[in-house]
């Protein structure tokens, strides 16, 4: 069933796919399933869920941009989403997964070796502590309902490079949480490029994602400590 769905959603979405495509999608979805008997990766459990709503809802972002060939974060990863299961179906895009739980990078390192994925570099690290050489230095950074965007703004956005952007996939309560945001997406250095409403296909549900274009540098006092962007939300 796993492949039957993504094979008629990837078709719809227009995103390319092949028999190795849908190989690496079965053991990922099989390790999840199995990790998560053990340790609380997703709420989400079954093949048709899996296959559409997180599968499916992270391929959807591969048509927000061109990823081909640039290099991208995902931060606060959690389970792999969106950034894994974007590589999977884009497989020559250079890809960084950060976490600041060493248990859930150890389940991704897991899976990207029995996916044959030896590319991928998976960093256990809490987002506001960047890692040497990684300031400004991605085209992309993604994230999938980690925080509200007024927090991962700061988060986020530090490491991408001008001209990049940060792409937030968020709930229906994206508008508000956009001009919540709108000191912290100015003091980052970007501008709203984009707000997407995309379909899941297969399903009634319609989710969102806003495109924060970086037109100038963060300034080198962000992102503070997690404590003090709780504390004091720009």
């Amino acid at each position: 069933m796993l492949e039957k769905l993504l094979e008629s959603g990837l078709e719809e979405l227009g995103v390319e796919y092949d028999a190795r495509t849908l190989e690496r999608y079965r053991i990922y979805f099989e390790n999840l399933e199995e990790t998560n008997k053990v340790m609380n990766l997703t709420a989400i459990s079954g093949e048709e869920d899996v296959a559409r709503l997180h599968f499916l809802d992270c391929a959807a972002v591969l048509k927000m941009e061109d990823f081909k060939g640039k290099r991208i974060i995902d931060v606060g990863t959690g389970a792999g989403f969106p950034g894994l299961a974007m590589k999977i179906a884009q497989p020559d895009m250079e890809l960084v997964l950060l976490d600041s739980l060493d248990k859930r990078i150890n389940f991704l390192r897991d899976s990207c070796a029995k996916m044959g994925i030896d590319d991928v570099k998976c960093i256990h690290a809490r987002a506001e502590e960047i890692p040497e050489g990684y300031r400004e230095s991605f085209d992309f950074a993604v994230s999938r309902a980690v925080a509200r965007l007024n927090l991962l703004c700061e988060l986020c956005l530090p490491y991408v490079k001008k001209g990049g952007a940060f792409i937030a996939m968020k709930g229906q309560e994206m508008d508000t949480e956009i001009k919540e945001a709108y000191t912290a997406i100015k003091t980052m250095g970007a501008v709203v490029e984009k707000k997407i409403d995309y379909p899941i296909p297969g399903t009634d549900i319609v989710h969102k994602a806003v495109v924060l274009r970086k037109v100038s540098d963060t300034p080198k006092k962000y992102p503070r400590r997690w404590a003090q962007i709780k504390k004091s939300p720009l």
